[in-house]
């Protein structure tokens, strides 16, 4: 068995563990755990199109039955196909990924039943004990049943978007090969929209290029595409579909703080004064968007089990992060990229103008994207950067934020390496190559 406590070191908050150590033995007692965790008589399990997926998956599957617990086996699907299958049927969940990571990499996402996240105050921390210290025996006796969910979870998409209401537009779709290719079609077949596709194919060497469409590089065989077609939009999605990425019609790639800001304004026309999340890291622009709409923002920390239980105690409608995750109370406040693409869809099917000119409506600032620094001590460096700006509005939600009238910069830890993320954001770009460079040169300080 891959050591339990190296794999479990490096979990993040979403209860994933993307690390090439994950073995099929490993995976059966994270199963086993699970299963005994959450008490559960059926357990949804998926995969992504990884080499490794299928062994593991098996595994997963074989450690939840020898609890006595049945197996409701999804096949290849993408990762919020099972949090559609959770919140449906009411059970927990289990997909196979290492969504955007290497082809060698992978990994288990879980949720419990309604797509609950399971972080490490809400499960992991048991079931990393558990696998540690020894799983319980338990009376076997669990079935493996096939179950067919992409025709209800398509049937599910569609149901919180109006399908009539999309038409006319042609859209260019990278699918990265990975597991938006298993959907995508089977959607646009109901839409009066064209698909044109790109990387459909699920393939989990992902020969073309890595899925990972939050890095510029990887979004430049769906631009060239969209010179060559002159489509709407673009889209391209990770690798295991959870997170989706726009370009508009000029080929210029929208950020996340943009799709969260235009999804939120959409769903406020329809709810007035509904409450909308996001992250601490999106842009101004969205809480201003919000509250210029009738809403109410509500800011937390980075990630899937933060925004999700947010969303429950406000009772939000949508949330949205700067890494291309939004989340819908709709979809049992999971994230959904398909989701993300058919409410944008709508947004310019009703708006009668193009992307680009929607976009210019909420992007008032500039911003610096997210920028790593690899240091000996994250906390010590926090704390220096901290004191160097004592002349800004200072809060500790997520690391460190400091505010001034027109400008903002969040620096964080990374979960998972020796790395700070810096994101800042300014009225002009001068005024933020100015901060960033201020606040690199405190980070890359030297300790005296």
């Amino acid at each position: 068995m891959g050591d339990p406590a190296a794999v479990f070191k490096a979990y993040d908050i979403r209860g994933r563990t993307d690390l090439g150590e994950l073995d099929t033995s490993l995976a059966e007692a994270v199963g086993a755990a699970f299963a005994c965790l959450t008490g559960a008589s059926r357990i949804a399990v998926g995969r992504d199109c990884r080499s490794s997926s299928p062994d593991l998956a098996g595994a997963v599957a074989a450690g939840i039955t020898s609890q006595g617990v049945d197996v409701l086996d999804v096949g290849e699907v993408p990762t919020d196909c099972i949090y559609y299958v959770s919140g449906a049927r009411s059970v927990p969940g289990v997909m196979i990924t290492a969504s955007h990571n290497p082809p060698e990499y992978n990994g288990i996402k879980l949720c419990r039943e309604g797509a609950a996240p399971v972080g490490e105050e809400t499960g992991l921390a048991e079931i990393r004990a558990m696998v540690e210290g020894g799983v319980p025996a338990g009376p076997g006796g669990g079935r493996v049943e096939p179950f067919d969910a992409i025709s209800g979870y398509v049937d599910h998409l569609l149901s919180v978007v109006d399908p009539d209401r999309i038409g006319g537009l042609r859209v260019a779709a990278d699918g990265g090969n990975g597991m938006a290719g298993v959907a995508i079609g089977r959607i646009f077949e109901r839409l009066d929209a064209e698909l044109i596709g790109l990387y459909l194919e699920p393939d989990g060497t992902f020969p073309n290029h890595p899925a990972d469409p939050l890095k510029p590089e990887n979004l430049r065989d769906l631009i060239a595409l969209m010179e060559r077609e002159h489509p709407d939009l673009g889209v391209a999605f990770d690798g295991d579909a959870d997170r989706a990425f726009f370009v508009d019609d000029r080929l210029r790639p929208l950020s996340g703080s943009t799709t969260t800001a235009l999804i939120a304004r959409w769903f406020l026309q329809r709810n007035p004064g509904a409450t909308i999340v996001h992250n601490l890291i999106t842009s101004r622009a969205v809480p201003e968007t919000i509250r210029a709409h009738g809403g109410v923002p509500v800011r937390t920390r980075v990630g899937h089990s933060f925004i999700k239980k947010v969303m429950a105690e406000s009772g939000a409608l949508f949330g949205g992060e700067h890494s291309g995750h939004y989340y819908f109370a709709a979809n049992y406040r999971a994230d959904s990229g398909m989701l993300a693409m058919l409410v944008l869809l709508q947004v310019v099917s009703e708006a009668g103008r193009p992307l680009s000119d929607l976009r210019r409506e909420v992007e008032p600032y500039v911003a610096s994207g997210e920028i790593n620094f690899e240091v000996a001590d994250q906390q010590a460096t926090i704390e220096r950067v901290a004191r160097a700006f004592a002349d800004g509005e200072q809060d500790r939600l997520d690391g460190l934020t400091v505010s001034w009238p027109t400008k903002w910069f969040n620096l964080r830890p990374s979960n998972t390496e020796p790395l700070l993320r810096l994101n800042a954001e300014a009225s002009d770009p001068d005024e933020l190559a100015e901060l960033v460079a201020e606040v690199e040169a405190v980070i890359r300080e030297e300790v005296r």
